[in-house]
Protein backbone atom coordinates (compact mmCIF):
# COMPACT_ATOMS: atom_id res chain seq x y z
CA UNK A 1 0.00 0.00 0.00
CA UNK A 2 2.04 2.68 -1.25
CA UNK A 3 2.17 6.54 0.47
CA UNK A 4 0.22 9.49 -1.25
CA UNK A 5 2.98 11.62 -2.14
CA UNK A 6 1.87 14.09 0.35
CA UNK A 7 2.25 11.99 3.09
CA UNK A 8 5.82 10.99 2.01
CA UNK A 9 6.90 14.36 1.24
CA UNK A 10 5.66 15.08 5.12
CA UNK A 11 6.53 12.22 6.51
CA UNK A 12 10.26 12.93 4.33
CA UNK A 13 10.39 16.54 6.77
CA UNK A 14 9.96 14.97 10.05
CA UNK A 15 12.46 12.25 9.32
CA UNK A 16 14.62 11.10 6.13
CA UNK A 17 12.99 7.89 4.93
CA UNK A 18 13.75 5.67 2.71
CA UNK A 19 12.41 3.68 -0.24
CA UNK A 20 12.28 0.71 1.97
CA UNK A 21 10.94 2.08 5.18
CA UNK A 22 8.23 3.45 2.99
CA UNK A 23 7.42 0.23 1.86
CA UNK A 24 7.50 -0.87 5.30
CA UNK A 25 4.62 1.85 6.43
CA UNK A 26 2.63 0.59 3.45
CA UNK A 27 2.81 -3.35 4.37
CA UNK A 28 1.62 -2.12 7.90
CA UNK A 29 -1.20 -0.33 6.52
CA UNK A 30 -2.14 -3.07 4.45
CA UNK A 31 -1.92 -5.60 7.72
CA UNK A 32 -4.10 -2.97 9.63
CA UNK A 33 -6.76 -2.94 6.93
CA UNK A 34 -7.04 -6.96 7.14
CA UNK A 35 -6.71 -7.51 10.81
CA UNK A 36 -9.55 -4.36 11.23
CA UNK A 37 -11.91 -6.68 9.33
CA UNK A 38 -12.07 -9.11 12.30
CA UNK A 39 -10.38 -6.68 15.24
CA UNK A 40 -11.88 -3.37 16.12
CA UNK A 41 -8.20 -1.50 15.04
CA UNK A 42 -9.00 1.71 13.57
CA UNK A 43 -12.09 3.27 13.34
CA UNK A 44 -12.12 4.03 9.69
CA UNK A 45 -9.61 1.20 7.59
CA UNK A 46 -9.07 3.91 4.41
CA UNK A 47 -5.46 3.54 3.38
CA UNK A 48 -4.96 7.22 3.00
CA UNK A 49 -7.04 8.07 6.40
CA UNK A 50 -4.76 5.20 8.26
CA UNK A 51 -1.97 7.38 6.43
CA UNK A 52 -2.48 10.72 7.19
CA UNK A 53 -4.40 9.91 10.75
CA UNK A 54 -2.60 7.46 12.34
CA UNK A 55 1.31 7.43 10.19
CA UNK A 56 1.72 10.63 10.04
CA UNK A 57 0.38 11.58 13.67
CA UNK A 58 2.70 8.74 15.01
CA UNK A 59 6.02 9.63 12.74
CA UNK A 60 6.09 13.15 14.38
CA UNK A 61 7.04 11.55 17.89
CA UNK A 62 9.82 10.00 16.40
CA UNK A 63 12.16 13.14 16.57
CA UNK A 64 11.03 13.90 19.78
CA UNK A 65 12.27 10.87 21.43
CA UNK A 66 14.96 10.51 24.40
CA UNK A 67 18.43 8.90 22.95
CA UNK A 68 19.82 6.88 20.05
CA UNK A 69 19.17 3.22 22.18
CA UNK A 70 17.55 2.07 25.07
CA UNK A 71 14.01 1.08 25.43
CA UNK A 72 10.96 2.94 23.94
CA UNK A 73 8.22 1.65 25.64
CA UNK A 74 4.75 2.15 24.28
CA UNK A 75 1.68 1.62 26.61
CA UNK A 76 -1.34 0.24 25.35
CA UNK A 77 -0.47 -0.18 21.95
CA UNK A 78 -3.48 -1.10 20.45
CA UNK A 79 -3.39 -1.03 16.69
CA UNK A 80 0.59 -0.06 16.79
CA UNK A 81 0.17 3.26 17.22
CA UNK A 82 2.34 4.51 17.57
CA UNK A 83 4.63 1.77 18.81
CA UNK A 84 4.73 -0.13 15.28
CA UNK A 85 5.70 3.15 13.36
CA UNK A 86 8.52 4.21 15.97
CA UNK A 87 10.05 0.29 15.55
CA UNK A 88 9.40 0.72 11.48
CA UNK A 89 11.69 4.02 11.73
CA UNK A 90 14.09 2.98 14.05
CA UNK A 91 15.03 0.11 12.07
CA UNK A 92 16.46 2.41 9.78
CA UNK A 93 17.83 5.03 11.33
CA UNK A 94 18.69 3.85 15.27
CA UNK A 95 18.16 0.30 15.12
CA UNK A 96 19.78 0.06 19.07
CA UNK A 97 16.50 1.12 20.04
CA UNK A 98 14.37 -1.45 21.25
CA UNK A 99 10.66 -0.76 20.84
CA UNK A 100 8.64 -2.33 23.47
CA UNK A 101 4.61 -2.56 23.40
CA UNK A 102 2.27 -2.85 26.02
CA UNK A 103 -1.05 -4.36 25.21
CA UNK A 104 -3.68 -6.49 27.48
CA UNK A 105 -5.86 -7.39 24.38
CA UNK A 106 -4.78 -10.61 23.52
CA UNK A 107 -6.40 -10.38 19.94
CA UNK A 108 -4.51 -6.62 19.52
CA UNK A 109 -0.99 -8.58 21.22
CA UNK A 110 -1.21 -10.93 18.77
CA UNK A 111 -2.16 -8.97 16.04
CA UNK A 112 1.07 -6.68 16.92
CA UNK A 113 3.28 -9.79 17.30
CA UNK A 114 2.55 -11.26 13.86
CA UNK A 115 3.05 -7.70 12.36
CA UNK A 116 6.51 -7.07 14.13
CA UNK A 117 7.74 -10.39 12.46
CA UNK A 118 6.85 -10.34 9.52
CA UNK A 119 8.31 -6.04 9.26
CA UNK A 120 10.96 -7.39 10.83
CA UNK A 121 11.71 -5.24 13.77
CA UNK A 122 12.90 -4.70 16.83
CA UNK A 123 10.09 -5.08 19.10
CA UNK A 124 9.28 -6.85 21.79
CA UNK A 125 4.89 -6.78 22.96
CA UNK A 126 4.30 -7.75 26.28
CA UNK A 127 0.66 -8.98 26.77
CA UNK A 128 -0.02 -7.09 30.15
CA UNK A 129 -1.59 -4.24 32.19
CA UNK A 130 0.23 -1.43 32.41
CA UNK A 131 0.32 -1.11 35.82
CA UNK A 132 1.17 -4.25 36.96
CA UNK A 133 4.03 -4.52 34.28
CA UNK A 134 7.36 -4.93 36.28
CA UNK A 135 8.72 -1.21 35.55
CA UNK A 136 10.57 -0.91 32.10
CA UNK A 137 12.80 1.96 32.76
CA UNK A 138 12.55 3.44 29.33
CA UNK A 139 14.35 6.54 28.05
CA UNK A 140 11.20 7.08 26.10
CA UNK A 141 7.52 6.10 26.72
CA UNK A 142 4.44 6.95 24.34
CA UNK A 143 0.83 6.44 25.07
CA UNK A 144 -1.65 7.68 22.44
CA UNK A 145 -5.40 7.99 22.84
CA UNK A 146 -5.14 5.76 26.29
CA UNK A 147 -6.31 7.71 29.46
CA UNK A 148 -6.40 11.57 30.70
CA UNK A 149 -3.40 12.84 31.76
CA UNK A 150 -3.87 12.99 35.67
CA UNK A 151 -4.63 8.78 34.64
CA UNK A 152 -1.74 8.35 32.51
CA UNK A 153 1.20 10.21 34.58
CA UNK A 154 1.17 6.96 37.30
CA UNK A 155 1.62 4.74 34.40
CA UNK A 156 4.36 6.95 32.82
CA UNK A 157 6.19 7.35 36.24
CA UNK A 158 6.23 3.88 36.52
CA UNK A 159 7.84 2.71 33.48
CA UNK A 160 9.57 5.98 32.47
CA UNK A 161 13.71 6.54 33.67
CA UNK A 162 14.83 9.23 35.72
CA UNK A 163 15.78 11.06 32.74
CA UNK A 164 13.54 9.64 30.18
CA UNK A 165 10.86 11.78 28.85
CA UNK A 166 7.02 11.07 27.81
CA UNK A 167 5.73 11.76 24.33
CA UNK A 168 1.51 11.90 25.02
CA UNK A 169 -0.52 13.23 21.83
CA UNK A 170 -3.37 15.16 23.31
CA UNK A 171 -6.05 16.83 21.72
CA UNK A 172 -7.47 20.36 21.98
CA UNK A 173 -8.05 19.56 25.73
CA UNK A 174 -4.45 19.51 26.77
CA UNK A 175 -4.44 22.59 28.63
CA UNK A 176 -7.19 21.39 30.96
CA UNK A 177 -5.27 17.80 31.66
CA UNK A 178 -1.99 19.98 32.43
CA UNK A 179 -3.67 22.11 34.69
CA UNK A 180 -5.67 18.89 36.69
CA UNK A 181 -1.88 16.57 36.58
CA UNK A 182 -0.48 19.50 38.31
CA UNK A 183 -2.48 19.15 41.39
CA UNK A 184 -0.65 16.00 41.87
CA UNK A 185 2.34 16.19 39.98
CA UNK A 186 5.34 17.98 39.16
CA UNK A 187 6.72 17.83 35.60
CA UNK A 188 8.32 20.04 32.99
CA UNK A 189 6.59 19.85 30.08
CA UNK A 190 6.21 21.23 26.10
CA UNK A 191 3.14 21.43 24.13
CA UNK A 192 4.55 20.96 20.84
CA UNK A 193 1.56 21.19 17.45
CA UNK A 194 0.63 18.79 15.75
CA UNK A 195 1.42 18.51 12.00
CA UNK A 196 -1.82 16.91 11.74
CA UNK A 197 -4.23 18.87 13.68
CA UNK A 198 -3.63 22.12 14.62
CA UNK A 199 -5.87 21.78 17.93
CA UNK A 200 -3.54 19.21 19.24
CA UNK A 201 -0.47 18.87 20.81
CA UNK A 202 2.42 16.26 21.72
CA UNK A 203 3.05 16.57 25.47
CA UNK A 204 6.87 16.34 25.92
CA UNK A 205 6.59 15.64 29.35
CA UNK A 206 9.99 15.39 31.95
CA UNK A 207 11.57 15.62 35.43
CA UNK A 208 8.47 13.92 36.36
CA UNK A 209 7.40 13.50 40.17
CA UNK A 210 4.59 13.11 42.26
CA UNK A 211 3.28 15.79 44.58
CA UNK A 212 3.57 14.83 48.32
CA UNK A 213 -0.07 14.39 49.61
CA UNK A 214 -1.69 17.46 51.72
Amino acid sequence: MSAPKQVASRLERICSVSRETLDRLGHFVSAVQKWTRSINLVADPRPEVIWERHILDSAQLFPLRRGEDGNWCDLGSGGGFPGLVIGVLAREHFPRIRVTLVESDRRKATFLTVTARDLDLNVLVIVERAEILAPQGAQTVSARALAPLPRLLPLVERHLAGDGVALLPKGHTFEEEIAAARKRWAFTVEAIPSIVSPQSRILRVADLRRLNAS
